[in-house]
């Protein structure tokens, strides 16, 4: 043992910056840290900010994910669209365990900032909505929310002009010989597609011979999987909202928990909770 100082300079790491890109310049960290602006004194208020922030940028990651896995499922790439669907998977593992550090803020320490948030709400969130009407659930009275921003609308509305993630995952079954029935024939991307009674029977062949069509069954589980999580992260948000206000309405206008339960109701691949009745 030395009494000497470790100085990691004698191992090669470089200890001066100037004129060279560092950690705090590569990720913007002036900016990222400097974007938490607490409007009053109270001290859970940047915790709040925080968890919406981080989410925020996790969704962000999602965004790129799945519009690749939707890209990679086009080019019947499924290797790739497998990593892809796996690591939204752990990114909503991310953002359920979020909910975890917020659940220690009481109802007495959110009621000393909520009024300073004015009509502003998670309900309002694009990128969430982005990653609703990517998987699939295209509400499209959600898009009213975002009348006030052209992009923003305009961005979605591309999203809704194409196939969603489980349309290009149907589709893909249609090459492959399965019929699919009128999945096959839409147009009409827009729409809210309806349960099929062949896309079903499609799955239920897939699953009841794993190994004869190992590829669409692996897609099949990621899928699940993928859904399977975003379904906890929508549990836990109303658990923790009714933790911390309970049944009062949202900053928003929405009926606040009754609303995130009805949102829990919405099943984003149905055939493929369906089909394990079936076998």
């Amino acid at each position: 043992m030395t009494d000497k100082p470790y100085d990691p300079s004698q191992e090669g790491a470089q200890m001066s910056f100037a004129g060279r890109m560092s950690y705090s310049d590569y990720l913007n960290l002036e900016l990222v840290l400097g974007a938490q602006k607490p409007l009053s004194g109270a001290h859970d208020e940047l915790l709040f900010i925080i968890q919406h922030q981080t989410s925020e940028l996790w969704m962000k990651l999602a965004i790129h994910e799945i519009c690749s896995a939707i890209t990679a499922i086009r080019q019947d790439q499924l290797q790739s669209a497998f990593k892809m669907l796996s690591r939204m998977a752990r990114i909503f593992e991310q953002l359920n365990n979020a909910w975890d550090v917020l659940r220690t803020m009481t109802p007495s320490e959110y009621t000393k900032f909520r009024d300073r948030l004015g009509q502003s709400s998670g309900f309002q969130s694009y990128q969430y909505r982005a990653i609703e009407f990517l998987a699939g659930n295209r509400n499209l009275a959600m898009l009213h929310p975002h009348d006030h921003r052209g992009d923003i609308v305009a961005r979605l509305e591309e999203i809704l002009a194409a196939p969603s993630l489980y349309d290009e995952a149907l589709l893909l079954l249609g090459r492959n010989g399965f019929d699919i029935g009128e999945d096959a024939h839409r147009t009409d991307w827009r729409a809210t597609r309806s349960e099929n009674d062949k896309v079903l029977a499609a799955w239920k062949t897939i699953y009841a011979s794993p190994g004869t069509y190992w590829m669409f069954y692996e897609l099949a589980e990621k899928l699940v999987d993928f859904e399977d999580y975003f379904r906890r992260w929508r549990f836990n948000h109303v658990t923790t909202v009714e933790r911390i206000i309970g049944l009062k309405q949202g900053t928003g206008g929405t009926s606040g928990v009754s609303y995130l339960r009805r949102m829990l109701e919405i099943v984003l691949f149905p055939e493929l909770w369906k089909v394990r009745t079936e076998l």
